[in-house]
């Protein structure tokens, strides 16, 4: 248990009384001078010298010291010899102790291995080596027999679970926010609440086009439907547009690069497949009419002089017009790329 003297350094004058007098150090059984510093540890008294940690000798850091048996300790060796090692943080453990796993732990270190919940008041179960709460281990048996844990109750699911942020139920649990009735697997969450399907479509939320199911935050506004960001993908790699452009095709979706591939060259200036001549330049496709200074919009070709600007073409003319620094670093750019 750790104490602290408080510091009673008490000037006294040992020749005042005969019982003073007869004071002894407790640790060298010396006595002690008039006037002299003394230290008073809980009714015993010590040199000032006198008063120090057990195993090193040293003078408790802010009079702060822990005592076993008898014995006064600084924190460090007190630690060193009698306290446990957690077997987490691998620092000391003072006060209440956990013992399992064949190691000890600080109440705050012992968690789940899968979702670090603290196991110190609640139990754990060990599988596979490793100490899970409960609900993991459900979880995971579940999932090696092909089904749901029920977030609530925590037992397995057999038939079709509802969803409800995030996590999986039996709908039995839940009744519908508006009418009461006793919800299925076909409930719909909005705003936090769950609803029966035709109490849910009186909300006139938009639904995504993608999995059917409301959309409760940003909406994109594409091809006639309304999607959740994340779904509305291209067709061919399945990446989200995120606000990119998109290329439309028998009703679907398609980025720039797959439209390319499967349908031809989209123009970089007009967006509009490519039917005739194409103009590649700047790693970009180009109708031969857009193919254009970006600064003056006269029309280039490949045997015109240009430079390349943000990714654009512009022609000599205007270039000559670019602040002499702003030319310096774009020859400087293009000398790099060309080492390269």
């Amino acid at each position: 248990m750790a104490n602290s003297i408080g510091e009673q350094m008490i000037q006294m004058n040992i020749g005042a009384t005969n019982q003073l007098a007869q004071a002894s150090c407790v640790r060298c059984k010396g006595g002690f001078q008039p006037n002299e510093q003394m230290v008073n540890s809980n009714g015993e008294i010590y040199h000032e010298e006198c008063f120090v940690c057990a195993q090193c000798f040293q003078k408790f850091p802010d009079g702060l010291y822990y005592e076993f048996e008898k014995v006064k300790y600084c924190e460090h060796d007190f630690h060193m010899l009698f306290a446990p090692c957690c077997g987490k943080c691998e620092e000391f453990i003072v006060g209440r102790v956990i013992k399992a796993m064949n190691n000890n732990w600080h109440p705050n270190c012992f968690t789940c291995q899968t979702c670090n919940s603290r196991l110190a008041d609640v139990g754990f179960v060990k599988n596979a080596g490793r100490s899970l709460c409960r609900p993991c281990h459900n979880r995971e048996k579940a999932n090696g027999l092909g089904k749901f844990v029920c977030h609530k109750c925590h037992t397995l699911i057999d038939e079709t679970p509802l969803r409800y942020k995030g996590d999986t139920y039996h709908p039995f649990h839940f009744n519908c926010e508006t009418c009461g009735k006793e919800l299925t697997s076909e409930a719909r969450e909005l705003r936090g609440e769950l609803y029966c399907l035709p109490c849910h479509d009186k909300q006139g939320i938009p639904i995504c086009g993608a999995c059917r199911r409301p959309i409760e935050e940003r909406v994109v506004r594409a091809m006639g439907k309304t999607w959740h960001v994340e779904h509305f993908v291209c067709a061919q790699c399945e990446k989200p547009f995120l606000g990119q452009k998109h290329y439309e095709r028998g009703g679907l979706a398609y980025c720039e690069t797959h439209f390319n591939q499967l349908f031809g060259d989209v123009c970089y200036h007009c967006n509009e497949v490519i039917d005739g001549d194409v103009v590649s330049a700047l790693n970009k496709s180009w109708c031969v009419k857009h193919f254009q200074c970006t600064c003056c919009n006269g029309k280039l070709t490949l045997k015109n002089k240009f430079i390349e600007y943000d990714m654009k073409p512009v022609c000599r003319k205007c270039y000559e017009k670019f602040p002499v620094e702003l030319k310096k670093r774009l020859k400087k750019a293009a000398e790099a790329e060309r080492k390269h």
